[in-house]
């Protein structure tokens, strides 16, 4: 049913005027009608509108100035031409200036076509102003030193910030892989006093260890085989900033007990050198994984472990936080549209609904890449569902039985079926109908259905 949207009519033919306004009525819309131009332009500036439908050519104002009137007082608005088949070239160039579509005024034009076109120009309207909230929320208070998130989880997330970066504290940041660890340290530093000092990054699980120690302390020339020259370590070159410790769990534990010490006098020496060298640097250590069981398993020095868990953050995986997701969305969107120079400026009700329920198990992580590639694929303004690749659709591992997950539809369920079957089979439809036990005609319009038929 119709909710409150406002229509205006303009048609100096008064049958097919009152035909579009008996059919706005049995659809619950609140139409009024007018006679020519000139009253629509007088209309529009006294009373907002959703939608305005006008036909081209009328005494006094045209459709066309109708039409610019319309999106001068309410940008929102969104105008649907009525036209003759001798002036279809004139809608079309009337669309370019903004207008959303048009009907064709004939015997034939039927309450349904209204009805199509009238439903397809308001949800678009409804779309454009659920993205454009989602940005406002984005540029406000939902979105700090690049993290974003409204959620209860990330308004804390978000205080503890503000609280600790001004101290020099150490910061032990825990959180699956992909929920944004990094992120929450670089706004720490960048948000307090040591903001105008060096951030450096140290991956300990990407260098063996012999390597992670002349990276964290620098060597001197000659002190290894290949070491050609002196080099300063990530110690030196964070000196008055920030030395985040990217997944120190994977740091062995004789290096540990290199770091404790360091953590304790703030001093070092390099590899191959006994020479002393003062350092004034903030740690920040980051972990996917839980830190005191590692400690209790004995792949964690006890000590170390309390000397960079003063200031614990801990990150929400992002299906814990799901009112983020169309936030995180919209910013990817963006993003990538500006990227691949491409003009993308929304995502569709249906697949932001099916964003916002999937099981997102890599995180902001996998978010980000999903959004990406919609990006690259779609050739509209709008990401649908079928800019997404098929595993969206699949069935989740916390189905019950063969396929049936608790509080889908049956329509989803369906939909879920006959995707992952389609998955299975390596998008050969012939395959999958069999399987399915359905003829391949009645496959290809349940993909129609779906809005995925020209991708799988």
């Amino acid at each position: 049913m119709a909710g409150n949207e406002k229509i205006l009519v303009a048609d100096d033919d008064s049958l097919m005027r009152e035909f579009i306004l008996e059919t706005l009525g049995r659809l619950g819309y609140d139409a009024i009608g007018v006679v020519d131009g000139n009253q629509a332009r007088e209309v529009l500036k006294k009373e907002r509108y959703n939608l305005v439908i006008t036909d081209i050519k009328m005494p006094g104002a045209n459709g066309i100035d109708v039409l610019k009137t319309a999106m001068s007082v309410n940008a929102e608005c969104k105008v649907i031409l009525i036209t003759g088949y001798g002036t279809i070239e004139n809608a079309v160039e009337a669309m370019k200036e903004g207008a959303f579509d048009y009907l064709t005024k004939s015997e034939k034009t039927s309450p349904d076509e209204i009805e199509l076109v009238v439903k397809k120009a308001l949800n678009y309207q409804k779309l454009e102003t659920e993205n454009r909230l989602l940005r406002s929320e984005l540029s406000g208070r939902y979105a700090f030193s690049n993290m974003i998130g409204k959620s209860p989880q990330m308004q804390r997330i978000y205080d503890m910030v503000n609280t600790v970066a001004n101290s020099n504290a150490t910061v032990l940041i825990t959180g699956k892989s992909g929920t944004g660890k990094e992120l929450v340290a670089r706004a720490i530093h960048f948000n307090g006093g040591r903001k105008d000092g060096p951030f450096v990054k140290l991956n300990c699980a990407a260098l063996p260890d012999g390597l992670v120690e002349s990276e964290l302390f620098g060597h001197e020339k000659g002190a290894f085989t290949g070491a050609i020259k002196t080099v300063k370590g990530r110690f030196e070159m964070a000196d008055s900033g920030t030395l985040l410790l990217d997944e120190i769990s994977e740091m062995s534990v004789s290096l540990q007990a290199k770091l404790l010490r360091v953590l304790q006098e703030q001093q070092f020496e390099r590899v191959g050198s006994g020479h002393t060298i003062e350092t004034d640097v903030r740690i920040i250590a980051t972990s996917n994984r839980n830190l005191g069981s590692e400690v209790r398993k004995g792949k964690f020095r006890e000590d170390l472990y309390y000397r960079l868990n003063v200031i614990p953050i801990e990150l929400p995986d992002l299906s814990q936080r799901r009112e983020d997701i169309p936030l995180l969305a919209i910013h990817f969107m963006e993003k990538y549209a500006k990227l691949n120079d491409k003009n993308i400026t929304s995502i569709s009700e249906s697949s932001m609904k099916i964003l916002s329920e999937y099981n997102w198990h890599g995180n902001v992580r996998e978010l980000e890449n999903f959004i990406e590639r919609a990006i690259v694929v779609s050739r509209t303004g709008t990401l649908n569902e079928a800019d997404f690749p098929s595993q969206l659709f699949a069935v989740e591992e916390n189905e019950i039985g063969e396929g049936i997950q608790a509080k889908a539809s049956i329509h989803e369920m369906e939909k879920s079926l006959i995707l992952k079957t389609l998955q299975a089979n390596n998008g050969n439809r012939t395959r999958a109908a069999k399987s399915l036990g359905i003829t391949t005609r009645t496959l290809r319009n349940k993909l129609h259905e779906y809005g995925l038929g020209s991708n799988h």
